[in-house]
């Protein structure tokens, strides 16, 4: 056999070296054990092909992106601080200290450093229609203000509705920001944004920004959703803006999600949510408003904004204390479910408790390698006493908790290490008795249409199927 020529044989001895150098980058930088053992094992034994992939997907927590985000949020909370815009806040949190739910999820309050506030009102949406049609309402009654951000638009028929609505209040004199995400949203047309800009509103593509190398990077993503109109009417959850989150596109249809519409002193918080995303990316503040003071009544709400910047891991966390809290039913539905080590002792140990642990899936996978990995977590949790069901009818999309008789979330985050640890989210938590029970029998009807797992499932697996998942389990990490 020849020999290759003496300058591959440098060649190839310097791509190792540097392999050698990403691996140990890895092991220093990436914030599981598990994601470092993936990503150093790739590095050392596949320089050609895993250093590229590296660059782009790795390097999770750049320490300069890390720092120059927080300063970046720090500023944005000294000018918010300026406005002395919400001064009755401090009396919307007294009303919530006599809430049992409240005192359960004690630690959600330092975890996320957002209050919990009473005095609000909430309504669940389900799936696109009921969505997007009280949604563009809203920015159809808007006067002054509308705060827009979705990490997928598109330019298709929910897109143009989305487009067309924005135009006709910016030419009425309402302030139109909007900012997407620049990798979810990477199809969107610039004549789509131009239009929007021509018409006096400001669009943003949230971005990584800084540096030559997070030019490369793109594992920081903008998963938000979130819609506030006038600092009256809010709305987050799973949705984002194209046709097939209406149902209309096979072989994914119809689409099951969830959305959340909320008015009340919580409404601060998701808007200094999004103002940290326009502040990051302009280093300007958008307009805020809330009304000066709200009536009594109504639920307790606290909004769980999370990312790769916390000093803790806030939206992993988020799932743990969650978890942890439930006496006797947790259910969560997702359409990925990769949990960390945290996460999946803290559902062992809940049905171990005699907790109702339930996991609600897709039974259709729009990203197969996900899916996959998913798969055999199912399993495993369904060998621990986890109830695991499979939604038929069409792809599962929602991000909904409901923690016993008295708590439910509804937001962006998904049950994975790219939620935990690499997306920007935000939960909303409503701690209610009768909103609980609604979500209650949304998601029961859910279970209804679904198909539980059991063990004979896995063994009735072929073997490369098995052999597949196993494979994409390595990979988990960095999904």
């Amino acid at each position: 056999m020849p020999s290759l020529p003496l300058d591959l044989h440098y060649i190839a001895l310097v791509l190792e070296l540097i392999g050698i150098s990403a691996a140990i980058h890895a092991i220093i930088t990436v914030r599981t054990a598990q994601g470092a053992m993936a990503w150093a094992m790739a590095l050392v034994f596949m320089p050609l092909l895993s250093l590229i992939p590296y660059l782009v997907f790795g390097r999770r927590r750049f320490d300069s992106y890390v720092k120059a985000r927080r300063q970046a949020d720090e500023e944005m909370a000294r000018q918010a601080a300026e406005l002395d815009w919400r001064p009755w806040i401090a009396e919307a949190m007294a009303a919530q200290q006599c809430s049992a739910a409240n005192r359960k999820l004690k630690a959600m309050t330092a975890l996320t450093g957002t209050p919990c506030v009473a005095n609000n009102q909430v309504r669940l949406l389900i799936n696109g229609e009921e969505t997007f049609a009280a949604i563009l309402t809203a920015i159809r009654g808007a006067q002054k203000v509308v705060l827009v951000q979705f990490f997928i638009i598109h330019d298709d028929a929910l897109g143009l509705a989305l487009q067309n609505t924005l135009l006709d209040r910016a030419r009425a004199g309402v302030q139109v920001f909007l900012l997407y995400d620049a990798i979810g949203s990477h199809a969107l047309p610039r004549a789509y944004v131009e239009k929007l800009r021509e018409a006096g509103c400001e669009v943003k593509g949230f971005s990584n920004r800084r540096g030559l190398i997070n030019r490369f990077q793109v594992n920081f993503r903008n998963h938000r959703k979130i819609v506030i109109v006038d600092g009256e009417v809010g709305f987050t959850g799973g949705l984002n803006v194209g046709d097939e989150y209406m149902g209309l596109k096979p072989p994914l249809a119809p689409w099951r999600d969830t959305h959340l519409e909320l008015r009340g002193p919580a409404l601060a918080t998701l808007q200094e949510t999004f103002a940290q995303d326009w502040y990051w990316v302009t280093r300007r503040l958008p307009t805020l408003l809330l009304p000066e003071r709200y009536e009594d009544g109504g639920v307790l709400c606290q909004v769980v904004p999370s990312g790769p910047a916390d000093d803790q891991e806030t939206c992993s966390l988020f799932f743990v204390e969650a978890i942890h809290s439930a006496r006797h039913r947790v259910w969560i539905t997702t359409p990925y479910f990769i949990p960390d080590e945290a996460v999946s002792a803290a559902l062992r140990l809940a049905a171990l408790r005699g907790v109702d642990v339930r996991i609600l899936l897709p039974s259709r996978p729009d990203h197969k390698v996900v899916y996959a990995a998913s798969y055999l977590y199912a399993f495993e949790a369904v060998h621990a006493g986890v109830r695991v069901f499979r939604y038929g009818p069409g792809f599962l999309h929602q991000k909904v908790v409901l923690i016993d008789e008295d708590v439910a979330a509804v937001g962006s985050a998904n049950l994975d290490n790219r939620s935990f640890r690499l997306n920007f989210e935000v939960m909303v938590m409503v701690m209610d008795v009768p909103f609980a029970w609604e979500v209650r029998k949304m998601l029961e009807q859910d279970f209804s249409r679904s198909r539980e797992l059991t063990p004979e499932d896995n063994a009735a697996l072929r073997r490369w199927r098995r052999v597949a998942m196993r494979v994409a389990r390595v990979f988990s990490p960095v999904l």
